[in-house]
C-alpha cells in the first residue's frame, strides 16, 4: 500500500489540545489511517537552518522544517498572508504584491521541495495542503519527481474576474497544471479554477507539456461521530457546569473565528446589536459569547480589525449592559475541542456569518455538538462552502445586518419540533460524509491518476 505524504504551511501542535484550526484536525485522521509523513514548517526562524528534524508518533513522522525570519516575511507574511489570503477573500483592495515577496515564496517551495526529495519513496502519494505551497508540485517536477501529486485548496477561488487582479497570475496557473488532482471545497470554486485555466489555456500549453490535471470539489467535514461523543462528554466538564449555572435561564448566542477581516466580525456585531434594539423583551434575557483567538499580528488588515471588533463590543456593552447583563462577551483566546464542544452544546444559537469562506468547520462542529431532542440553530452565512451542506441552517447574507438579526430572532424563538427537523437534516449529511469520507474520495482519486511524466491535459 502506498504510503501518504501530507505537505502543509504548518506542522500540527502535537500534543496541545487546543483548537487552532480546521486543517490539522481534518488531516490527522487520514494520515493516522494510512500512515506515512507529514512536512511543514517548525514555526521557527534561524539563521542558518539546517535539514527537516524528525521524530515518528505511531504511524505517523513528522518533519519540521525551520525557515529564515527573510523567508518567513516574503513567503508567510508577504504572498501568502497580504496577496493570495485577501485575493481569495474577495478582498482586492488589501493586496500587498512586490516582486521580492514572490521570489521568496518560490524559493521556499524549492527548500520544502529540497526536503522533501530525499524522503520520498517511488509509490507515495503527495498532498499539498493550501495556497502557501501552490507551486510545490512544480518544484518537485523540476526536481525530477514523478509520484502522484495532489494538492487540496482549503480557501475559495475566487472567481474569474477577480482573480485577474493577482500579479503573475499566470504562474499559478503553470504551478496548477503540474499536480495530478486539484481539489476545492465547492463547485462554485472548481467551476471558478477551472475558468480561470480556460481563459489562459492557449497561452500555457504553448510553454508548459500538460498532465492531465483532474479538478474537483471535495467538502472537507468533521470526525461527526468523534465530536458528538466529545459533546455528549463535555457536559459534565467542570467549567462548563459553571458556565451553565452563571448564564442561568439567559439564552447565548456563540461565535467561534480566528481574528480575521474574512469572518464578518463587525457585521455580527452589528447584526446583534440590531437584534436587542429591535427587541426590547430579549434584553437580560440573551448574550453573546464570540470566542476569537489572534491568528496574525503586524499586518495592517488584521490589526485594524482587532481594534475594530474591541471597540464595538464595548460600545455595545457600555449602551446596553446593566449591572447584572453583560450582552456580549469577546475573547481572544482558543479553547480546547472539549471546552468548545461543551460550549456549543450550551449554545441556543450558533452564528457562523463570514464574508467568505472555503467551508468553515465551526458550523459543522456546532451542528454536530448539539442535543438532538433540544437542539440549538446555526445561523450561516451564504457565503460560507458549508451553506451549500447545511440546508438546515437559516442561510443568510452577511451584509444585511437586518435579515442577521431577523434570523437570530427566528432562532432564538423556533419551536423544538422546527429546530429537530432542522438539526436531523443536517445531521444526516454529517454522519453520511464525515472527514474519514472527504478523505477516502479524494485519495481515491489521487491514486487513480496515472504515474506518468506528460499525459494529455484535460482540467476539467
Amino acid at each position: 500500500m502506498s504510503r501518504l505524504i501530507v505537505v502543509s504551511n504548518r506542522l500540527p501542535a502535537l500534543g496541545k489540545g487546543v483548537a487552532a484550526g480546521g486543517l490539522a484536525v481534518a488531516l490527522d485522521a487520514a494520515l493516522k489511517d494510512k500512515g506515512g509523513l507529514w512536512l511543514g514548517w517548525s514555526g521557527k526562524t534561524s539563521d542558518a537552518p539546517g535539514p527537516a528534524q524528525v521524530h515518528t508518533e505511531g504511524a505517523v513522522t513528522y518533519a519540521a522544517l525551520d525557515l529564515t525570519a527573510k523567508d518567513v516575511s516574503g513567503y508567510y507574511d508577504g504572498i501568502s498572508n497580504s496577496v493570495l489570503w485577501p485575493l481569495c477573500h474577495y478582498r482586492a483592495d488589501l493586496l500587498e504584491y512586490n516582486r521580492a515577496d514572490m521570489d521568496r515564496y518560490m524559493a521556499v517551495n524549492g527548500k520544502f521541495a529540497d526536503a522533501l526529495v530525499p524522503m520520498l519513496r517511488p509509490d507515495d502519494l503527495v498532498w499539498v495542503h493550501d495556497y502557501h505551497l501552490i507551486p510545490l508540485a512544480e518544484a518537485l517536477r523540476e526536481r525530477g519527481v514523478q509520484n502522484r501529486i495532489g494538492y487540496f485548496h482549503h480557501i475559495p477561488w475566487p472567481a474569474h474576474d477577480l482573480f485577474r487582479a493577482l500579479p503573475r497570475a499566470r504562474c499559478f496557473l503553470q504551478a496548477m497544471l503540474a499536480y495530478d488532482v486539484v481539489g476545492l471545497q465547492t463547485r462554485a470554486d472548481a467551476r471558478n479554477l477551472r475558468e480561470a485555466l480556460d481563459a489562459r489555456r492557449h497561452d500555457l500549453e504553448e510553454t508548459i507539456a500538460p498532465r492531465g490535471t483532474r479538478i474537483g470539489a471535495y467538502p472537507i467535514s468533521i470526525d461527526t461521530a468523534a465530536f458528538v461523543a466529545r459533546a455528549r462528554r463535555a457536559r459534565d466538564l467542570p467549567r462548563i457546569r459553571e458556565l451553565h449555572q452563571r448564564f442561568g435561564p439567559r439564552d447565548m448566542v456563540i461565535g467561534v473565528d480566528r481574528l480575521d477581516y474574512s469572518k464578518g466580525l463587525p457585521e455580527r456585531l452589528r447584526a446583534f446589536e440590531q437584534l436587542l434594539e429591535n427587541h426590547a423583551g430579549l434584553h437580560n434575557r440573551v448574550s453573546f459569547l464570540q470566542i476569537t483567538p489572534a491568528s496574525r499580528s503586524g499586518i495592517e488588515g488584521y490589526d485594524r480589525i482587532q481594534q475594530e471588533v474591541a471597540e464595538r463590543a464595548g460600545r455595545l456593552n457600555a449602551s446596553y449592559g446593566t449591572l447584572d447583563w453583560v450582552p456580549v462577551r469577546y475573547i481572544n483566546r482558543a479553547f480546547s475541542h472539549s471546552l468548545l464542544a461543551g460550549l456549543y452544546r450550551l449554545s441556543k444559537v450558533g452564528l457562523v456569518t463570514p464574508l467568505r469562506d472555503g467551508m468553515n468547520l465551526v458550523a459543522k462542529e456546532y451542528v454536530a455538538a448539539q442535543d438532538p431532542e433540544d437542539p440549538g440553530v446555526l445561523v450561516l452565512s451564504q457565503f460560507a462552502g458549508a451553506a451549500a451542506e447545511m440546508q438546515g441552517a437559516l442561510i443568510v447574507n452577511p451584509h444585511d445586518v437586518e435579515e442577521v438579526a431577523t434570523a437570530l430572532a427566528r432562532a432564538l424563538t423556533m419551536p423544538v419540533e422546527e429546530r429537530r427537523d432542522r438539526h436531523a437534516a443536517m445531521m444526516r449529511r454529517l454522519t453520511a460524509f464525515p472527514v474519514a469520507v472527504w478523505a477516502k474520495s479524494y485519495l481515491a482519486d489521487l491514486e487513480a491518476a496515472q504515474r506518468r511524466v506528460n499525459p494529455a491535459t484535460d482540467p476539467g
